[in-house]
């Protein structure tokens, strides 16, 4: 039992650590109706990942780099006569094809990919935690500081906007952290799974949450059982564990769900 504590203690730490990242980010891409954008941002880390191999670069440095880019791409290609979701997916299947491509052609990276696609959080270490704690922090401050502008912009972005907030600068900070969520989250769930690690939790909390401020805090903590039961059962059937984590917020859903219509019908 010490040796898997041991083991699975850093994994458990930083899957909590970005929990107080995926609640506040998770509800307001739902309410902001972004869920795509999320997928889009993740898939682009696989070709992030292959950049910064290709160029003997740090790992985060081609994930956050390729982030910023794609940020910056879809700033500039935002036009009201294109559908938003349309432009995530064109973008979202042209750096996933991208990216596997690259990497198919990476020698060095193909027995990897399975970890770039689906996570390996057991393979955080003692020395990454302070790092991932001072960026998660500094981006806390920075979502603290923007959040009743963010809120105001999810709920009513006209009304904002006439009560003086600047509704696009807010879009850039919220497309910004979640750039930099998904460096965070690629050695969590992997690229594949970065937007259900957003969306499941936040979904099961619109359920049962009566208000904005409830529904943070309820992702959070089914967030973070998420993480824990699907961290310690990866290690125990021995599978990934983003799709271990993933498979288990969906099962907390499923489980509301069924128990919100049952308790509706008797």
């Amino acid at each position: 039992m010490i040796e898997w504590l041991n083991l699975l203690l850093p994994s458990w730490i930083m899957g909590s650590l970005l929990v107080f990242l995926t609640a506040p980010l998770g509800c307001l891409m739902l309410w902001r109706r972004m869920s795509f954008f999320a997928d889009t941002m993740a898939h682009g880390t696989l070709l992030g990942v292959a950049i910064a191999a290709a160029l003997s670069l740090p790992l985060w440095f081609g994930v956050g780099l390729l982030a910023l880019l794609l940020v910056g791409i879809l700033w500039i290609l935002y036009d009201p006569r294109l559908p938003n979701d349309a432009l995530l997916a064109l973008c979202s299947a042209t750096l996933l094809c991208a990216g596997l491509v690259f990497i198919q052609n990476i020698p060095s990276l193909r027995p990897e990919l399975l970890s770039y696609l689906f996570g390996d959080l057991l393979t955080i270490s003692w020395e990454d935690l302070p790092i991932f704690a001072v960026i998660i922090a500094l981006s806390l401050v920075i979502l603290w500081k923007n959040w009743r502008a963010q809120l105001q912009v999810a709920i009513d972005p006209d009304i904002a906007v006439s009560e003086g907030v600047n509704a696009k600068w807010q879009r850039l900070i919220f497309m910004l952290l979640l750039a930099l969520f998904t460096v965070l989250a690629l050695r969590a769930v992997g690229s594949l799974l970065m937007g259900a690690l957003l969306v499941i939790p936040a979904l099961s909390a619109r359920l049962l949450a009566h208000s904005p401020r409830q529904m943070v805090i309820i992702t959070f903590i089914l967030a973070q059982l998420g993480i824990a039961i699907g961290l310690w059962s990866s290690a125990w059937v021995n599978i990934a564990t983003g799709l271990s984590i993933v498979l288990c917020m969906a099962f907390i859903f499923a489980l509301i769900f069924v128990l919100q219509k049952f308790s509706k019908t008797s």
